[in-house]
């Protein structure tokens, strides 16, 4: 069955490993000089503000369901399971502006090689980001298809 508790946790962890990861190749990349130093820093950065966001998620969804009565009761899952869908949506478009402020700072004539680097660094997390994005809500199970799913493979007669 579906566990929306679960769920968040495992999103939060999944964010917080990319963070390592993009801290790792952003650090190698701050080794170079001009482009890869901007794509180095935008990977660094994002990853600082990542990292703070799967931590925030981690923390505060954990607190949430120590806080209530019944985190199980339906009405419950229902809530946090459209709330997480609405978040991921709503990032997922905010991933787009990214992306496009990134093209836009990578594509300006004026651009020394450094800021269009930090341009396509932009542009490289926000398509990560909206992958994961929509990736996780589209995996967020409503609550009617868990229930339905679970009480149809339950035999006849129970």
């Amino acid at each position: 069955m579906f566990d929306i508790w679960e769920f968040q946790r495992a999103v939060s962890r999944r964010l917080a490993k990319w963070a390592g990861i993009s801290t790792a190749l952003g650090l190698i990349m701050l080794l170079r000089r001009g482009f890869w130093r901007g794509v180095g820093g935008q990977f660094v950065g994002w990853a600082a503000v990542n990292l703070g966001i799967a931590v925030f998620g981690f923390l505060t969804s954990d607190h949430r369901r120590q806080q209530l009565n019944d985190p199980r009761a339906p009405a419950v899952l229902n809530k946090e399971t459209r709330n997480l869908r609405r978040l991921l949506w709503i990032n997922a478009g905010l991933d787009v502006l990214y992306m496009i402020g990134g093209g836009w700072l990578a594509r300006r004539r004026a651009s020394s090689p450094s800021r269009r680097g930090m341009g396509v660094g932009i542009i490289l997390q926000g398509l990560f980001l909206f992958v994961f994005d929509v990736f996780h809500a589209q995996a967020v199970q409503p609550m009617k298809k868990a229930t339905a799913s679970a009480s149809s493979s339950a035999p006849r007669g129970q």
